[in-house]
């Protein structure tokens, strides 16, 4: 059974990558204007030489399997912006940042939204319910962008807790972490809290709860289990979010990672660029969405793979 889920998610992932990156290049193809456009004119015969170099100067068909071809090699091709260097070089350096940076906020988004979601559902009604939900649509209003210059000014000059940006050691990944987490701590949260209501209401919370068993073990042993499958749903693309990280955060905290180059890479008009951030942000989702169906059936005994 097994296999033959992870075999059907594998074919997915083929399909989805072969439309992804034909969708990316034809866009990018015929869209008007091209790559090497700026204001100073380039002279026609140079212009031509840099064509080829690319292997953009056949036709869009050409192109196009020119380009398949050596992504079945693995050769993402030369950046036409950064020509110096291929784009399989630009994301091996930038792609670790922001996998750390987006994994550490993806700890805190997860552990903080489900413990303030069952507080607040456990004591329903009450000032915990309410302070956990005020938090949690002032962390939901409140964009990355005032968030970040908020907790530098507080953690960062004013108590001098930990470095205000740049990139070195685990202090730096803080701020910029909780910067990005924050909105997703209080989505979960919610989503967390509307299902846990839900499910304390259940059968089987009374048949645990009747038996004499402390709640303790009933809300995190047995309600939790259950209530937790909506928000394992929402952790899937929320991963793949936050593992390709945010231009903004990165912007604020002046961390090197890939969020600039995706940003650069659109305006720039760099196809073979964007396509090699699309493709690792195509992987990552369909991988993340496996290992939730991987899990659900481990907390749910009712659904079957």
């Amino acid at each position: 059974m097994l296999i033959g889920v992870l075999a059907k998610r594998f074919v997915a992932l083929i399909l989805v990558l072969f439309f992804v990156v034909t969708f990316t290049f034809l866009l990018m193809r015929i869209s008007p204007g091209g790559p090497f456009d700026s204001e100073r004119e380039i002279p026609p015969a140079i212009e031509q030489e840099l064509l080829a170099k690319y292997q953009l100067n056949g036709s869009l068909g050409q192109q196009y399997g020119n380009y398949l071809w050596n992504l079945l090699h693995g050769d993402l091709r030369i950046s036409t912006k950064y020509r110096d260097r291929s784009v399989n070089e630009i994301l091996a350096q930038t792609l670790p940042i922001t996998f750390s940076l987006g994994a550490m906020a993806f700890c805190i988004a997860t552990v903080g939204g489900i413990w303030l979601g069952t507080i607040a559902s456990v004591n329903h009604n009450t000032w915990k319910d309410r302070a956990a939900l005020f938090i949690a649509l002032t962390a939901i209003c409140m964009p990355t962008f005032i968030t970040g210059p908020l907790l530098i000014l507080i953690f960062g000059l004013m108590l001098h807790c930990f470095p205000v940006g740049g990139w070195g050691g685990f202090s730096h990944l803080v701020l910029p972490s909780l910067t990005l987490a924050s909105p997703f701590i209080a989505a979960i949260a919610r989503l967390t809290r509307s299902s846990m209501l839900e499910t304390l209401q259940q059968d089987f919370v009374r048949t645990a709860q009747a038996k004499g068993l402390p709640d303790r073990i009933v809300i995190y042993k047995h309600a939790l289990r259950v209530a937790i499958l909506p928000v394992i749903s929402y952790l899937g693309p929320l991963a793949a979010n936050l593992l390709t990280g945010s231009i903004v955060v990165e912007s604020i905290f002046n961390i090197p990672g890939a969020g600039g180059f995706f940003v650069n890479s659109i305006l720039n008009r760099d196809a073979f660029l964007l396509g090699g951030i699309v493709i690792v942000y195509c992987v990552l989702l369909v991988l993340f969405n496996l290992i939730v169906d991987l899990i659900y059936p481990l907390l749910d005994r009712r659904i079957s793979q």
